[in-house]
């Protein structure tokens, strides 16, 4: 084995030391403290919180379709956390990714050929029927997925990448299928915008931006989580608009 070799894998294990130890970290009265390997206090530790819908206030267990009122609602823990206890955070990843679909759009129009359909050639016949199929339901699954995202795993980011799948198997298999850009300009447009007004609107309201400033209903029932659904709406239709729009100016560059 070769001595950088060596030191690589020294350097990887003495990082995966310390993370086993930072996982069983257990804050006491204020203090951190280290325990003995495998020996945390789980009922005390940050993640419990989040599990329980209750890191502002005290810990109560959660019983799945009867609490009420918690402070995020949603029944998936991932949720609470993304659009909800950092929902800030996922305003500025949508904002990266519109950023990265914009740049793509500027860097290929800057070609002045003339465009050209990645699928200039007759599809093949798997590939032709099956997405008669597979579009409408691929439409349904990337729906749901961003629907029930606060009940269940997935969510926005999820359900609108499965959405810009379906718009990127039609247009391999449809060479003369096109997208309207204007559409694709509205609908991410207006899905920032709903996100951003709901950010402003829980600052004027609750005095935080993106603030839950509606009632967050029963655990596990699909009117519940507040505006989590709808933030989980607007993610979806946003992410889907711009990866669907990165594909089609690949496939025309």
């Amino acid at each position: 084995m070769k001595f950088r070799n060596f030191l690589a894998l020294l350097v990887v294990g003495l990082f995966a030391i310390v993370i086993f130890q930072a996982l069983s970290v257990t804050p006491q009265a204020g203090e951190t403290a280290v325990n003995k390997f495998g020996q945390a206090d789980l009922r005390n530790r940050t993640a419990s919180r989040y599990l329980n819908k209750n890191v502002n206030t005290e810990n109560e267990e959660v019983i799945y379709q009867e609490s009420a009122d918690l402070e995020s609602g949603s029944a998936n823990i991932v949720t609470s956390v993304v659009a909800n206890y950092r929902a800030f955070d996922t305003l500025g990843e949508i904002t990266v990714l519109f950023l990265a679909a914009a740049g793509i759009g500027v860097v290929l129009n800057l070609e002045k050929s003339k465009k050209r359909l990645f699928a200039d050639k007759e599809a093949s016949l798997i590939l032709s029927t099956g997405i008669k199929l597979l579009f409408p339901l691929l439409l349904l699954a990337g729906t749901y997925i961003f629907v029930y995202g606060h009940l269940s795993p997935g969510g926005g980011f999820q359900g609108g990448a499965v959405i810009a799948t379906a718009f990127l198997l039609k247009m391999l298999a449809e060479k003369d299928f096109k997208i309207n850009e204007n559409t694709i300009t509205l609908v991410e447009s207006a899905a920032g915008i709903l996100f951003v007004g709901l950010g402003l609107y829980g600052l004027v309201s609750s005095g935080s931006f993106l603030q839950n400033f509606m009632g967050t209903g029963t655990v596990g029932q699909l009117f519940s989580g507040g505006i989590i659904p709808l933030i989980y709406i607007a993610i979806a239709f946003k992410v889907g608009a711009e990866l669907t729009n990165i594909v089609k100016n690949l496939i025309e560059a």
